[in-house]
């Protein structure tokens, strides 16, 4: 099982995930978020940092010039799209780098007619809860998983949203031929972009 943890905003975090074998780090670059990376990581630090996990730079509706030099500058591997972000944008990203296209959902959607205009336009996708702006991310809340061991899909997906300790047992028992990876963020905090390591392995290892 793949494991991303998103909201890092320390390069010493970074290490240390990278030491507990985490697939995915993510990187806030969303402003309005409580875990915006902003200058808390030195660019150079990340670009030039040697680690076997994947960097995901996180954005949502972001101008396209904004994930370019992201990319560039931090040294990005991935770029995940959290908003309304068109097809054309992920294509012309897809040229770059991986691309998450991140889908927030309530519960009553009919996930292959969400997906279907970008599936030929990206790697992975990424299901997580919508907030009250209709937008997912940070919530800490669950949608009911049902509604997307239901849908074809036919993509590698991240499983998102109100993820914790205590849901080890669901994740491992929940199936799909497209599931490919767990996404966790605030309920491995101890505050807003600082993560518990020690509960972070506690997961890990429940996992194996």
């Amino acid at each position: 099982m793949n494991i991303k943890v998103c909201g890092i905003t320390q390069l010493k975090q970074l290490q240390q995930l990278d030491g507990l074998d985490i697939d995915f780090a993510g990187l806030i670059f969303c402003k309005d978020s409580p875990r915006y990376m902003g200058e808390k990581i030195a660019k150079e630090d990340l670009k030039n940092s040697d680690f076997d996990l994947k960097k995901v730079g996180v954005f949502k509706n972001p101008e396209m010039i904004d994930v370019l030099d992201a990319i560039e500058d931090y040294g990005l591997d991935v770029v995940q799209l959290h908003g309304d972000e068109t097809p054309e944008m992920c294509e012309d990203l897809s040229s770059e780098v991986e691309v998450i296209k991140a889908f927030s959902l309530r519960g009553d959607e009919r996930i292959d007619e969400l997906i279907a205009e970008y599936d030929a336009v990206c790697d992975y996708y990424l299901f997580d809860t919508a907030g009250s702006d209709g937008i997912g991310g940070g919530t800490g809340k669950q949608f009911d998983w049902k509604i997307i061991t239901k849908a074809k899909i036919e993509k590698p997906f991240f499983l998102s949203g109100g993820i914790g300790l205590d849901d080890v047992k669901r994740i491992k028992a929940f199936k799909h031929p497209d599931y490919f990876a767990v996404d966790i963020n605030s309920r491995f905090e101890k505050e807003p972009g600082i993560k518990d390591m020690a509960l972070l392995l506690q997961f890990r290892q429940g996992l194996k």
